[in-house]
C-alpha cells in the first residue's frame, strides 16, 4: 500500500472504526467496513485532489459504505427493543439466533475518537446506538455527522449528495424520532467516583457469592436485565433475582468470576463460569449506573467477545 496514503490514512482507523459501529451496530461489521473503506480510498487514491480533507475524504467512503451494507437489513436491536412485555423467570428461555442483534463495542478500540471528546460518552453508550438504530440508515447517517461529529450541514449534504435543507429535514426528522425510542437524561448520571467504585465491587462480591440477597440490594426499582441472544426481559430487582436463582447454572460461591472492562464508555465484566479447575467464558454483563444503583444490564451470551475484548480464552481456579 502507498506509503505515502498510509501515513495521511492510518491515524483516523480508530474514529472511522467508532463511526462505522454507530451506524452499523456491530463491532465486528465495522471492522469489516472499515477494511473496505482503506482498501477503496486506497484505490482511488491518485483521484484524491484534496479539495476536501483526508478525514473527510475518508468519511464520506466509510458513511457510503455504511449505507450500502445496511440496504435490506434489518436493524439491530436489544430484547428490550423488541416490543414484548417484561418476561416471567419461569418462562422457557427462549434463543433467538437468527436475529442480528446489537454488540457491544470495547472502549479500548475508541481511544482516539474524536467524538467521545465533544459528546462524552453518551453517543457511544448502549442505548443510545441501540436507538440509532430505529433510525432509516440516511437519518442515522446525519445525525450522526451534523451532531457527533458536529460537522457543518453543508459539508454533510456534499458527503451524502443531498442538499443542505433535506440534511436539516432528516436531522430534525431522526431528533424526533430518537426521543422516542432514547434513554432517559437519568440513566446517562453515574455516580461520583467513591460511589461507584463501591457499587462495582458490591457487584463482583454478591456475583462471585452468589449471594441472592445482596444482589437484591444492587438494583434500583425499575431496573432491567437482557441477555441476547434471549429474547425476554426481566424488570425489577426481585424478578432479576430470581431469573439468577434459578437459571444461573452457578449453585454457589466461587462458581462465578467477573473481571472488569469498559464497553461503550461503561463498567462491565467478562463473567466467568466455573467447570472443573478452570473457569470459562459465560457472558458479558454490560452495566448503566446511576446514584441510586444499577438501572441496566445487558449479558450478552456472544463467546466470540471475550477474545476481543481481549480477556483470556479460560482462568484455572486457584
Amino acid at each position: 500500500m502507498d506509503t505515502d496514503f498510509v501515513t495521511q490514512a492510518d491515524p483516523y482507523r480508530r474514529e472511522l472504526l467508532a463511526h462505522c459501529y454507530r451506524m452499523l451496530g456491530s463491532v465486528y461489521d465495522a471492522e469489516d467496513l472499515v477494511q473496505e473503506t482503506y482498501v477503496r480510498a486506497w484505490r482511488s487514491y491518485d483521484r484524491f485532489e484534496g479539495r476536501s480533507s483526508m478525514r473527510t475524504w475518508l468519511h464520506k467512503i466509510a458513511t457510503n459504505a455504511c449505507l450500502n451494507a445496511l440496504e435490506g437489513r434489518d436493524r439491530r436491536p436489544l430484547p428490550i427493543g423488541l416490543g414484548a412485555p417484561s418476561s416471567d423467570p419461569a418462562d422457557d428461555l427462549v434463543s433467538r439466533g437468527e436475529v442480528p442483534w446489537l454488540e457491544p463495542m470495547p472502549d479500548t478500540m475508541l481511544a482516539d475518537d474524536p467524538a467521545s471528546v465533544v459528546t462524552g460518552r453518551e453517543s457511544i453508550r448502549l442505548a443510545v446506538v441501540a436507538a440509532m438504530q430505529y433510525l432509516p440508515a440516511r437519518q442515522r447517517a446525519v445525525l450522526i455527522l451534523r451532531e457527533v461529529l458536529q460537522w457543518p450541514a453543508a459539508e454533510v449534504a456534499e458527503m451524502l449528495d443531498m442538499t443542505v435543507a433535506s440534511v436539516n429535514s432528516a436531522l430534525q426528522r431522526a431528533r424526533a424520532q430518537l426521543q422516542q425510542a432514547t434513554v432517559d437524561a437519568n440513566e446517562l448520571s453515574e455516580p461520583d467516583e467513591a460511589d461507584k467504585k463501591e457499587m462495582l465491587d458490591r457487584f463482583v462480591t454478591a456475583f462471585e457469592a452468589k449471594d441472592i440477597n445482596a444482589m437484591i440490594s444492587l438494583f434500583t426499582k425499575d431496573a432491567v436485565w437482557e441477555m441476547p441472544p434471549f429474547e425476554g426481559w426481566y424488570q425489577g430487582p426481585e424478578t432479576i433475582v430470581r431469573l439468577i436463582d434459578t437459571r444461573c447454572p452457578a449453585e454457589g460461591p466461587g462458581d462465578m468470576k467477573l473481571l472488569p472492562i469498559r464497553a461503550n464508555g461503561q463498567y462491565a465484566f467478562g463473567l466467568y463460569m466455573r467447570y472443573g479447575d478452570v473457569y470459562r467464558p459465560f457472558n458479558m454483563p454490560v452495566l448503566t449506573l446511576t446514584p441510586e444503583g444499577v438501572s441496566h444490564v445487558t449479558a450478552f451470551f456472544d463467546e466470540r467477545l471475550f477474545a476481543t475484548f481481549g480477556l483470556p480464552e479460560s482462568i484455572p481456579v486457584s
